[in-house]
């Protein structure tokens, strides 16, 4: 099995929990997993891993969080082609939830990221349903 990056932001604790089911989720499957941060993950970091699960709520109006997640993702998301990435956050409301993240699944696919299986969302803190889909999304990118 390979080594999976679980890269996230979390500014109230959700999809921190989205993050440690999905690190659950591939340890299960016999992968290693390691969970950082957006501020302590770059592009160096790609060539450690096999795979990468992103995490971030919708914030404002359906966008990724700005102050810390979006300036890494500016930076990795164009290194992602060929790469097995999987996608997950939280919302609270939203006109239409989970805009933001077919957006950001799309902009995947746009630069060549292989999506290996998906996203995850959950409104607001994560379920017994929504715990078990990010440790299946771990298993699957595992």
């Amino acid at each position: 099995m390979g080594k999976i990056a679980v890269v996230y932001w979390s500014g109230t604790g959700n999809t921190e929990e989205m993050a440690k089911q999905v690190a659950e989720g591939a340890k299960a499957a016999g992968a290693e997993a390691a969970i950082f941060t957006a501020k302590d993950f770059s592009a160096d970091s790609l060539d450690a891993f096999d795979g990468f699960a992103f995490g971030c709520p919708s914030m404002g109006d359906e966008i990724l969080e700005e102050d810390e997640f979006q300036p890494m993702w500016d930076c990795v998301e164009p290194k992602l082609r060929g790469r097995k990435v999987a996608l997950f956050g939280s919302y609270d409301w939203g006109a239409d939830p989970g805009k933001w993240m077919r957006d950001w699944e799309e902009s995947c696919k746009k630069v060549g990221a292989v999506m290996a299986c998906g996203f995850v969302i959950c409104q607001l803190a994560p379920g017994d349903e929504a715990k078990a889909a990010c440790q299946a999304l771990g298993k699957a990118l595992a």
